[in-house]
């Protein structure tokens, strides 16, 4: 390390005179601090627990006007403390009964999955639209983004049945016109035949009606291994194939255009395929005690909260 002269003598110096203590950096000149932290706790306080006479929510621009301190200050503020007036995030407490005992059964699948046998997400992504645009695309250059046109051409829907294997990732997939309980038994046939039939199969599947079809129940209980598991209601979030559906939507759906349901089901297909090539599984870490004191300070919250 190359250090000037002058700094080595300085440093010398202080530890001389003041000890290991005076090493520790100076305060420096600069300008004074022009609010205490009692103006920064009030304004921080009335973001989060006021709302202005005009509008939903506070912005950097309306605290300022409202409190006299400049915008850069205000949303400097905001940053430090995290507060975002202008977001919102949606959520649904569940109100079945059963949920604990639903979401221990799940977690403990994913965390500790049973010997001999094999853990499937099922669900379907229902009203997948085959949507092509009015006009060309205008493609992305330097400096501005991919141009499309605000409206588009509908050329029908599809519904995406998956699977997702949890200990390896690997999707099936099948492409249906509607999702009525047959097209359901008609995937569960399909997922019948791509599994090993010396492994034990656990399906967690939601509440959606056709899963509970009497169909569906009579053709699950005539084979011994295959063991169903509900996720609470509300709960979509403990369903891993969940995830997979906002990958290929954000992937391989939201910005697609397509000339044709057929058009669609292929690109689907190809995204199903090259995803399976190169996948691995989900990493799932919360534990059932994690989510279920989550749940609990939600509900502090919204019982301490008037509305």
């Amino acid at each position: 390390m190359r250090l000037n002269k002058n700094t080595v003598v300085k440093w010398r110096k202080r530890y001389i005179e003041n000890g290991i203590e005076g090493l520790h950096d100076e305060l420096r000149a600069g300008r004074p601090r022009e609010h205490s932290d009692e103006r920064v706790a009030e304004v921080i306080n009335a973001a989060l627990q006021t709302k202005p006479t005009n509008s939903t929510h506070w912005a950097v621009r309306s605290m300022a006007g409202h409190t006299g301190i400049s915008k850069s200050t205000v949303q400097r503020w905001f940053h430090l403390f995290g507060v975002q007036p202008h977001r919102q995030r949606t959520f649904k407490l569940s109100t079945d009964p059963f949920f604990i005992g639903k979401v221990r059964d799940i977690v403990g699948l994913y965390l500790n999955p049973p010997d001999h046998a094999v853990v499937l997400c099922v669900d379907e992504k229902t009203q997948v639209q085959a949507l092509d645009r009015t006009q060309p695309m205008l493609p992305m250059g330097l400096g501005y983004v991919q141009g499309v046109t605000h409206d588009d051409i509908r050329h029908g829907t599809t519904t995406l049945f998956a699977t997702l294997d949890v200990a390896t990732g690997q999707v099936l997939s099948q492409c249906k016109k509607r999702h009525r309980h047959q097209e359901c038994l008609v995937f569960l046939r399909h997922i019948d035949k791509n599994v090993p039939k010396d492994l034990d199969i656990h399906l967690i599947v939601d509440n959606y009606v056709t899963h509970k079809h009497a169909k569906i129940k009579s053709w699950l209980a005539k084979r011994s291994r295959y063991i169903i598991h509900y996720t609470p209601t509300y709960s979509s979030w403990l369903n891993q194939v969940e995830r997979w559906f906002g990958i290929i939507t954000q992937q391989a759906i939201r910005r697609g255009t397509f000339s044709s349901v057929k058009n669609l089901i292929k690109k689907i297909n190809q995204f199903v395929e090259n995803y399976n090539a190169n996948t691995s599984p989900f990493v799932w870490t919360a534990t059932a005690a994690s989510i279920l004191a989550k749940v609990e300070r939600v509900c502090t919250v919204i019982s301490g909260t008037s509305h």
